[in-house]
């Protein structure tokens, strides 16, 4: 019977529809179509719909052209709706009228969100309305240097700032996160960096609806630190309830992490049904009449984004709330609600308004791990059912979570290289626990938001919230069960999908196609993974990293690497991110240490390091002229004895040596490579 629905289910239109459109969104953001193209077809496509409608009413459903046409309007709208999502389409986008990578400039911003801040700056979303006096618009991130005080700054305010602007960039070193890209998915295109002498706040506010989310917080907040709520387990219940994470330090971070539960810190679908049931809860005394579920639906809805609101509209917060809204309409006007129809509306509407949340990574392990636990998690069950109520609460967590973790592994493993392989205790202990936390912390929210803060509720809520993270720090402990610098790749992430979907089909219902399926499935995914493999083993490169205080050199011959650096570098290779990112997607090892030498020989070419002491061979005559830690050279006078091919810098040398060095290499002719300008520099 359960997989009778799910077929009808996967026959519905909207899975097709929602599909092409999700298509289309993929497809502009690879192409960068022309957005007067795009337009024009799918002008012809709803034409075509609503001529084929009025013509063939009865009939559609019989007509393959209405169908085809329709996936393909549906992809088209997909295409579209991305394209004009760019803000960069504005005629006044700051990124139209700034053409340098970095410049100085005169702005005025107003701040929308806070963001978490580093051991240097604090950092915010702003919205630009001025640049060098001038009507501007777009999102940037301002860093304001630690260094210096400045009042305190609130959501809404508006800052006069004279800083330094700086477009998004790629990374700087090999297979690291890009965090650019993921900063233009959010429509942020650069950051300004200033001194907090330089900012001028103005007295206008802007009173918008994060404004007020942001006020309310921050009351709820500092009612309950003058209350003495200790401020590393207040940390937690404002990631907990509020969305909040920018307090929470990085060790508890680390602990959540590695006990797999990570997911507890950021406010999702767990915390927003927790939510639904507990406004549920509290409105039984409303008669299940028409009119009381009405009142009872608007009430709940109402709930749901008020605290989303609270939690500030984070893309997770916002596809909870839509999803459990269409989930709160199915309950209250006692209608039989199809899940995966109810996901993919949810999906659908969020995407149709925000189509960059695609490639949010929160997103699509969001959805992922909801569908795996609608679609996985009854055939979990089948297996054992235990007769005890008690027994069976906790096998319901352990089933849940295991249909979870089975669906968003790969993803994790593709995005973040490690597993957690204790997630399952640690579900079983916390989520019993964390519905306790959340109801008693969103009423301890809800008093100290009317100045009221009962000391015995506040404290239940601490010793909660400290014992919640006593029993995550222990099960963080355990590292030998903590999978790291795992590789994948996306072909290999994609064949683990087919393998695991494969498999669950032939359990649900054991044939012989769906066994060849799996069985090629996993075959496939095998000869993905060694040509990977073997596709590393035959490649070989030199690589210069691009690090502030330290010169990095590796050389690759197929999975064995080389490593040149001084020698704390050399000592804790294991803790040096740049290093292990680049290993770990490169399916390779550290075989060798080395110190940094004046020469190295690369295939055909002969490099030459030049360092602080200002040391080099004269009689040779290098391809590569590698300049590091400042060296005092004459670059003028080198070049009148020899010309290498290239110049290269790393990000160890002083920004006004680099500019001489840069100049004179150009006056030369002579190709001038920056690390701290253009990233790592690779043969």
């Amino acid at each position: 019977m359960y997989t009778f629905i799910e077929m009808k289910a996967l026959q519905f239109p909207l899975v097709r529809i929602t599909l092409c459109f999700v298509f289309g969104i993929i497809f502009s953001q690879i192409t960068k179509p022309n957005l007067t193209l795009v337009i024009i077809l799918l002008c012809l496509g709803i034409f075509s719909l609503l001529f084929y409608y009025f013509k063939n009413k009865n009939d559609l459903i019989q007509k393959p052209f209405f169908g085809v046409t329709s996936l393909c309007t549906a992809f088209l709208l997909g295409a579209f709706t991305l394209c004009i999502s760019n803000q960069t389409l504005n005629k006044n986008h700051y990124l139209r009228h700034i053409d340098q990578t970095e410049n100085e400039i005169s702005t005025e911003l107003i701040i929308k969100e806070k963001l978490k801040n580093t051991l240097n700056n604090d950092r915010y979303v702003t919205e630009m309305i001025l640049l060098n006096g001038k009507k501007s618009y777009g999102k940037i991130i301002l860093n304001i240097r630690k260094d210096s005080v400045l009042a305190t700054v609130e959501i809404g305010s508006h800052l006069m700032v004279d800083g330094s602007f700086y477009k998004n960039r790629k990374p700087n070193n090999p297979n690291q996160c890009d965090y650019g890209k993921y900063l233009e998915n959010q429509q942020i295109y650069a950051q300004i960096y200033a001194d907090a002498t330089d900012i001028k706040i103005n007295p206008i506010i802007d009173k918008s609806i994060s404004y007020y989310a942001s006020k309310l917080r921050n009351k709820i907040i500092k009612n309950l630190e003058k209350s003495n709520f200790n401020k590393t387990e207040l940390s937690v219940v404002v990631a907990l309830i509020l969305g909040q994470q920018q307090d929470i330090s990085q060790e508890v971070i680390r602990d959540y992490q590695y006990a797999g539960a990570v997911h507890v810190l950021s406010v999702s679908g767990l915390h927003v049904g927790c939510i639904l049931l507990f406004v549920t809860f509290l409105l039984t005394p409303i008669p299940n009449t028409k009119r009381g579920s009405i009142i009872k639906l608007v009430l709940v809805i109402l709930s749901l984004w008020i605290f989303g609101i609270l939690a500030g509209l984070a893309p997770s917060v916002v596809r909870s709330v839509t999803m459990f809204s269409f989930v709160a309409v199915g309950m209250f006007l006692r209608r039989s609600i199809n899940i995966y129809n109810t996901l993919l509306v949810s999906a659908l509407l969020i995407l149709l308004v925000k189509p960059s949340f695609l490639f949010d990574i929160g997103f699509q392990l969001s959805y992922v791990a909801l569908f795996f636990i609608v679609w996985l998690q009854p055939l979990l069950t089948s297996i054992w059912t235990p007769e005890n109520k008690i027994v069976k609460y906790f096998w319901d967590i352990i089933t849940v979570s295991f249909a979870a973790q089975i669906g968003t592994f790969p993803l994790s493993i593709y995005y973040f290289h490690q597993f957690p392989g204790l997630f399952f205790i640690t579900n079983i202990v916390i989520l019993p626990g964390l519905s306790l936390i959340l109801g008693v912390g969103v009423i301890v929210m809800i008093l100290a938001a009317f100045n009221v803060v009962w000391i015995p509720l506040m404290k239940l809520l601490e010793w909660s919230i400290w014992l919640l993270n006593k029993i995550i720090s222990w099960v963080a402990s355990f590292e030998d069960f903590i999978f790291k610098d795992l590789s994948l790749n996306s072909y290999m992430m994609w064949c683990w999908y087919l393998v695991i979907i494969g498999i669950i089909i032939w359990f649900k219902k054991p044939t012989f196609k769906k066994l060849t399926f799996s069985l090629i499935a996993i075959i496939g995914l095998q000869l993905v993974t060694i040509y990977a493999k073997y596709d590393s083993q035959k490649n070989s490169e030199f690589i210069v990293f691009s690090k502030k205080k330290v010169t990095i050199i590796t050389e690759r011959q197929g999975n064995k690497v080389t490593l040149y650096s001084n020698d704390s570098i050399l000592k804790t290779t294991d803790d040096n991110l740049a290093l292990k990112s680049y290993l770990v997607a490169n399916f390779c090892k550290i075989e060798k240490k080395k110190a940094l030498s004046n020469l190295f020989y690369f295939k055909d070419k002969k490099i030459l390091l030049i360092d602080s002491s200002a040391v080099f061979i004269e009689d040779e005559k290098p391809d590569i002229l590698l300049l590091t830690n400042s060296p005092k050279v004459n670059l003028e006078r080198i070049f009148q004895s020899w010309k290498p091919e290239q110049v290269v810098v790393d990000a160890t040398n002083y920004k006004t040596y680099i500019k001489v060095w840069r100049e004179t290499c150009r006056k030369e002719k002579i190709p001038f490579h920056d690390t701290s300008e253009k990233g790592f520099y690779k043969l």
